[in-house]
């Protein structure tokens, strides 16, 4: 009799060999993980695999965060956008040795100077080194132990290259970038379409509209990321597109969940009372406006999304809205 091997089954082994091909690096660090959500928790799991020394803080937590940035490597900053300035500046205010490497995993902008997570540690830290993380990376994937792949950014490139050896993993693969803003941007903006997606499948628009809708998004994100200081080729990369197929692909997105049910008709109060965390999308998308509003950037499906949050339109207006826009070439920008 021939034993039937279940699909489970299959993918544990698929990965025990993806894990086993890798091998683990022999330098070890110690790393302060600032958050303990779901991000900061997958990260911090993601590099305790590869047996580093991982000290998580967060503001729930009953550890003092003095204690917990003694003898570390490395600052991993998991939080979201509206604790990154305080926290910031608490760091500051205990000290860090200009060795210590900051990875900054934050996706937002911030609603006071519209300036990323990057910019505000490098802001507060100018002598230390700082690299960003992102990708399409969704944290419970991560932790229930699936493949994926990240990018890892900086004007350091030993600071870059030091970071991807503490997670890459056989089940992690990571990629250097030396565009931090760029592929800061690509994981930041991404959120706001992952918002009007929700919207196009919770309006079961079909998968032409969809695809419509990411490819014109896509030419949106660059504008905006090229106008700002990144880098082109970077949003075709896994911090833009991949990113974004990500995020506006499934339900575990926050976002993704916000534009669905909004949609349904929900209230955007009830929908983030809802949500098991933050939907940085809607704060993002709110500043995003703002800052396209000053700099002159055309931002006409991000301008959708921020008059639906704010309830100046329905998401059916918001649909015809961009259908009515004037005819033009497709690369007319």
């Amino acid at each position: 009799m021939v034993n039937k091997i279940s699909q489970a089954d299959k993918r544990r082994e698929i990965i025990k060999t993806f894990d086993s091909a890798y091998p683990v690096s022999s330098e070890k660090a110690t790393l302060a993980i600032i958050g303990a959500g779901a991000w900061g928790s997958a990260l911090a799991k993601l590099a305790g695999h590869n047996q580093h020394e991982i000290h998580l803080w967060s503001r729930s937590l009953n550890v003092n965060l003095s204690e917990i940035l003694q003898d570390v490597d490395i600052i991993v900053s998991a939080i979201s956008m509206k604790g990154v300035n305080e926290t910031a500046e608490k760091i500051k205010k205990i000290g860090l040795s200009e060795k210590v490497i900051i990875v900054t995993a934050t996706k937002g902008l911030d609603p006071a100077t519209r300036r990323t997570p990057s910019q505000i540690w490098e802001t507060n830290f100018p002598n230390n080194s700082v690299v960003v993380l992102s990708g399409p990376n969704l944290s419970k994937e991560i932790n229930d132990k699936l493949p994926a792949a990240t990018v890892v950014a900086s004007k350091n490139k030993a600071a870059a290259t030091t970071v991807q050896n503490i997670f890459a993993s056989g089940l992690f693969r990571v990629y250097s970038s030396p565009d931090p803003i760029g592929t800061e941007l690509g994981g930041t903006l991404k959120n706001v379409i992952a918002i009007a997606a929700g919207v196009c499948d919770g309006l079961e628009l079909g998968t032409n509209a969809k695809s419509a809708l990411l490819t014109r998004a896509l030419t949106e994100m660059i504008r905006v990321g090229n106008h700002l200081g990144g880098q082109t080729e970077t949003f075709f990369g896994l911090s833009g597109l991949g990113d974004m197929l990500a995020t506006c692909s499934s339900s575990l997105s926050r976002n993704y969940r916000v534009g669905y049910g909004l949609a349904q008709g929900k209230s955007l109060e009830k929908i983030l009372d809802e949500l098991q965390g933050t939907a940085e999308g809607v704060n993002t998308t709110n500043v995003l406006i703002d800052l396209a509003y000053r700099e002159e950037i055309r931002v006409p499906i991000s301008h959708q999304v921020f008059l639906l949050l704010n309830g100046k339109i329905t998401p059916e207006e918001a649909v015809v809205a961009l259908m009515e826009r004037d005819l033009k070439a497709e690369f007319c920008d």
